[in-house]
């Protein structure tokens, strides 16, 4: 059985897609597409602007789908498969669940496009710059990170955004706060805390104003059944149901990217393949860490297709 899986924030660099593009009319139709959904040249800055231009919150969303949605149609093309047939579920960290329910035709390429621009912008605009934060703790738990939250939970808001993998959590919230919990946790046994390169402090609760953005444009917005189900982050559960599809993107915003216990749902489901589509290999990498009896790969330019298309 196969798991395909799409990248979230963190995974964007300058020049992701344009070997797909001026390798595949497939791909390339895509980047076209998320253009002029959004009205800006979105490909151009991937491809020639700077490191700053990408990584901007707005920007960095629309453009991780777009690599994704343009890998998955190129596998499709030239595996002459449809996702029913690559894939028995698909899921994504975080902007990457979009990716996933586009693939999966909940909605068009255009209505993520859009919608991920909207998410982008409200996500930034949420905190003021400077006063949020994220952070990395290696060789931890989650169990004792929650211990260390609660003993700065008295400076300010601080929350699990990321439940990545065993032995790697993220938080999220003020500035303060998360720089209090760095202080600490080597008292708590974390071999390493890094503070995150982001512009805002995702998937806690100072995202409220996001959050309350996003429920209003998912509800205005029609959903599909998924032609295959879509593993949540928010509940870590596979999905058709649209009511919860659509409500899951929504607590999503303020809540954590429970991807660990994705991959434990990976393992009880006999996972043999995870296909990392997009640009990056974040993903592969935790899926080789936690799926002993599990392949993983990560497709994101054209050669990498070789290989797969031989045992797809």
């Amino acid at each position: 059985m196969n798991l395909i899986v799409f990248p979230g924030q963190g995974s964007q660099k300058v020049g992701m897609g344009k070997e797909m593009s001026d390798s595949f009319t497939e791909a390339k139709e895509v980047f076209e597409e998320v253009n002029e959904a959004i009205g800006f040249n979105l490909s151009k800055l991937m491809w020639e602007g700077s490191d700053t231009d990408i990584a901007l919150t707005s920007n960095a969303q629309p453009a991780l789908m777009a690599c994704g949605v343009a890998v998955y149609r190129v596998l499709s093309k030239l595996s002459n498969k449809k996702l029913p047939e690559l894939a028995s579920y698909v899921c994504g960290h975080s902007l990457g669940e979009y990716t996933a329910m586009t693939v999966a035709g909940v909605f068009s390429l255009k209505e993520c496009a859009k919608l991920l621009r909207l998410r982008g912008e409200a996500m930034q605009q949420a905190v003021p710059v400077n006063k949020g934060a994220m952070a990395a703790f290696i060789g931890v738990d989650i169990t004792t990170s929650l211990k260390i939250l609660e003993q700065v939970s008295s400076i300010g808001v601080c929350n699990i955004g990321n439940d990545n993998a065993d032995g790697q959590v993220v938080i999220s919230g003020d500035i303060l706060a998360v720089n209090k919990a760095i202080e600490i946790s080597k008292d708590f046994g974390v071999k390493r805390a890094v503070v995150l390169p982001v512009s805002a402090p995702f998937h806690c609760s100072l995202m409220q104003p996001a959050q309350m953005i996003m429920e209003k444009a998912l509800n205005n917005l029609n959903f599909n059944i998924p032609t295959v189900p879509v593993i949540s982050n928010i509940n870590a559960l596979p999905e058709k149901e649209i009511t919860k599809l659509k409500q899951n993107l929504i607590d999503q915003v303020t809540g954590t990217v429970r991807w660990r216990e994705t991959m434990h749902l990976a393992n009880k489901l006999n996972i043999d393949k995870v296909i990392e589509l997009g640009n990056g290999k974040v993903l592969t990498g935790i899926a080789k860490r936690m799926l002993k009896d599990a392949n993983a790969i990560n497709l994101e330019k054209p050669s990498d297709f070789d290989e797969l298309l031989k045992v797809i």
